[in-house]
This record gives C-alpha cells, sequence and structure tokens, in this order.
C-alpha cells in the first residue's frame, strides 16, 4: 500500500512538471526571498511555499504553521508536492493543515549543519551548526513571523547532515521548533557527543515530536547506520517512564538518496497524527 502511495505522488509531481512544459501560463509553485544575516555575517536565500488559500479573500484571519526545510534548493519542490498533497482542499485528504514551507538554500552546509569539528586531512569549517540554529531562531522565524500569517507550531526537517542538525536542535531545551523530522541523520559525526546530549536531555525536549527516517545503506554499513539509529532511539526512549513522541522507522528498499520522498510523507503524517 505504501508502495502504491509514492507512485501517486511521483505521478502528481511528474504531472506538475509536465503541467509548466505544456502550457505557456506559470504555475507559480513558490517564490524567493535574500535576507541578511547579522549572526552569520552573510546573506541567506530562502524559498517560500504558501497555502492554495493564503490569499484567499475569506480566509484573511487564517494562520499558519511553519515548516522550516533544510537543503532547501535539493528537497523544495518535493517537500511542496507533498505538503500539498496531504493538506490542500483540493484533495480533502486532510492528513495535515496547511502550511508554509521556508526552505533554505545552502552556503556551506559542513559549516551550517556540524556543531563540531572532526579532523580531516584538508582544511576545514566545521562547527558552525549553534550559530546557524542561532540564525533561524533569532532571526529567520522572527522575519517569517512577521512578514507572514503564521501560527507558532514550527517543525524542522533535515536530511543526512541536516538530519543530524535536526536531532542537535531537538534536544536543546531552548529550541523553537515543536516538531522534527530526521531523515537518516549522520550521527556517526559525533557519536559519543549525542549520546552525551541524550544523558543530559529536558523534559521540554522530551515532550515535543521527533520522526527519524532511517535508510538501508548496504550491509557494510549496516551497523555505521541503521544500529546507531537504533541505539539513539532506544537512548531517547529511556529517559522517560511515560510514551514518548517519537518514532523510527526503517526504509529497507530505499537509500539515502532516495529516502527524503518517503519520510518527508510518513514524517509529516506522525507529526501532525491526532493523539
Amino acid at each position: 500500500m505504501k508502495n502504491l502511495t509514492f507512485v501517486i505522488l511521483y505521478i502528481l509531481l511528474s504531472g506538475v512538471q509536465t503541467t509548466f512544459g505544456q502550457n505557456e501560463t506559470d504555475i507559480i509553485v513558490g517564490s524567493k526571498f535574500v535576507i541578511k544575516s547579522n549572526i552569520l555575517d552573510e546573506e541567506r536565500t530562502c524559498l517560500i511555499s504558501l497555502p492554495d488559500s493564503y490569499n484567499n479573500s475569506s480566509e484573511v484571519d487564517k494562520k499558519y504553521p511553519v515548516i522550516i526545510l533544510l537543503d532547501g534548493y535539493t528537497h523544495f519542490k518535493t517537500a511542496s508536492g507533498i505538503v500539498h498533497f496531504m493538506s490542500s482542499n483540493r484533495n480533502r485528504n486532510n492528513l495535515m493543515p496547511e502550511s508554509i514551507i521556508i526552505a533554505i538554500e545552502n552556503v556551506d552546509r559542513e559549516r551550517d549543519f556540524t556543531v563540531t569539528k572532526i579532523k580531516t586531512k584538508r582544511p576545514n569549517n566545521m562547527g558552525g551548526g549553534r550559530n546557524f540554529l542561532n540564525f533561524i531562531e533569532k532571526e529567520l522565524v522572527p522575519y517569517v513571523d512577521k512578514k507572514y500569517k503564521t501560527e507558532p507550531f514550527r517543525t524542522l526537517v533535515g536530511h543526512s547532515l541536516g538530519g543530524l542538525l535536526t536531532l542537535n536542535s531537538y534536544m536543546d531545551e531552548n529550541s523553537v521548533f515543536n516538531a522534527y523530522i530526521s531523515i537518516d541523520p549522520s550521527i556517526w559525526w559525533n557519536e559519543e557527543m549525542m549520546k552525551n546530549k541524550v544523558d543530559s536531555i529536558s523534559s521540554i525536549s522530551l515532550d515535543k515530536k521527533l520522526y527519524i527516517a532511517t535508510a538501508n545503506q548496504g550491509e557494510a554499513n549496516y551497523e555505521r547506520n541503521k544500529q546507531r539509529h537504533d541505539s539513539l532511539y532506544t537512548l531517547i526512549t529511556k529517559k522517560s517512564n511515560k510514551p514518548l513522541n517519537i518514532e523510527i522507522e526503517y526504509f529497507e528498499k530505499e537509500n539515502h538518496r532516495s529516502v527524503p520522498l518517503v519520510a518527508l510523507y510518513e514524517g509529516l503524517k506522525y507529526i501532525n497524527q491526532e493523539e
């Protein structure tokens, strides 16, 4: 059944692309804005997708939750299609509320998505993840809240190193996010640091929703990937006696590069399911 769902999603997304080619009237999926970051000391480009009802005269007072998407250029069209499919009144799926998507384009993902350095033979610029989260939380989110009709429910989505940063944000009790989707996170980056963070995780973090997707990276990487994800999940669930809002899912038929499409759909469905 899941495979059929994603075949349909693929056709839906492909159909949108075909429509672009056959008609000479533009169909606007989103737009772009640039924000000057004092924290990062650089300009950052973001892509934004607004819901169908955003500009409806009958919906002027309606507010929308926000999805912040890392690796924005790579995943923007995919995420926009999935969110539209799951939330638009045209489809009547009602799997999640209509949402505003803010996709951050990359400048230096190793710098921005890692909170520690690792030794490399080449010079590196790693370890700027905390700074990047400060940019998101203290500059980007206030900018979006001021300019658009947002409600204070925010989801952070990241893949690979972006998934690692998503986990770091989840474990920060001061994070401004309410939910997290971590897709095949690169926790091998500094596994001991992640374990230490779990040891000191607060009840504030444990009360938030977290979805972890694990891809099949082959038998040679089984221990490096799935077992590490499972171990992290187990450590987190042991931190509380009450049921936690955390889900982990293994996609045996998906690799590291193909899993975001499936995980975005399943993760958003989990994040938005009724208790």
